[in-house]
């Protein structure tokens, strides 16, 4: 009971923070926040203590807890990214997460094919068959756990401990697309053929041929959801001097 009212504590000021209805500078009190959530004191403390370590929130002693400008969130987190995606910003935030996943997916998958191991290789080709089959069936919940778990696998094979410290991110760019009606029940029968060509290519050590078809992946992914982010503004993060 108490790592549920833990987890709703951290889901609703998290949500409230990321969306602005509890804006920068806003301060709360440990004691207000007892009675809004109907929580005890030791369930807030954990909450915040959460809250700070994503960069949402600070405490000040004896001015209470103070909500932090978005330049101060830590962007990578999959709590802040899913919050994100729930809110008005979900547009910029889906840019931001295929323009990062554009960048390191077609290098993770040409360092895959020279580095992963016998086992991953067949198990992505294996995965990339079953998200055909689910994709032609129209099977939404099978096909989101196929594709979470090919791209973790993807990036776990390029051997390279800070990409494969981006599935979190992903999954949750996954599940956000599907959960917010931007993914398709049938996926396009190009972009089922591009996920088997990755596979197959790194089964194969073919470097060049696995960057090439998760590059193309990329490529439509982004010119599919632009419609998503049009209108959105770029963030630019002050550099420190």
């Amino acid at each position: 009971m108490s790592t549920s009212l833990h987890h709703r504590a951290i889901e609703n000021l998290g949500t409230r923070i990321v969306t602005g209805n509890l804006p920068a500078g806003y301060v709360m009190l440990a004691e207000q926040l007892e009675d809004e959530l109907k929580v005890s004191r030791s369930v807030v403390r954990e909450a915040v203590r959460v809250l700070q370590s994503l960069g949402l929130v600070e405490t000040i002693k004896r001015v209470g807890i103070r909500v932090l400008p978005s330049r101060s969130w830590n962007p990578f987190d999959p709590l802040v990214i899913r919050w994100r995606l729930a809110g008005e910003g979900r547009g910029a935030q889906l840019r931001s997460l295929a323009e990062l996943r554009s960048a390191v997916e077609p290098v993770a998958a040409e360092l895959a094919a020279v580095n992963a191991p016998a086992e991953l290789r067949r198990e992505l080709v294996d995965i990339s068959h079953a998200m055909r089959d689910a994709g032609h069936r129209g099977d939404v919940p099978r096909f989101l756990e196929l594709d979470i778990h090919f791209h973790s696998l993807l990036l776990s094979g390029s051997g390279n401990e800070m990409f494969a410290n981006l599935m979190g991110q992903v999954a949750e760019t996954l599940t956000g697309r599907t959960v917010h009606g931007l993914m398709p029940d049938h996926p396009h029968e190009t972009a089922l053929q591009w996920h088997v060509d990755v596979a197959e290519a790194i089964a194969a050590g073919d470097g060049t041929g696995a960057r090439d078809a998760s590059d193309r992946i990329m490529r439509r992914t982004m010119a599919e959801m632009e419609p998503a982010w049009a209108e959105q503004p770029r963030v630019f993060i002050p550099v420190s001097r």
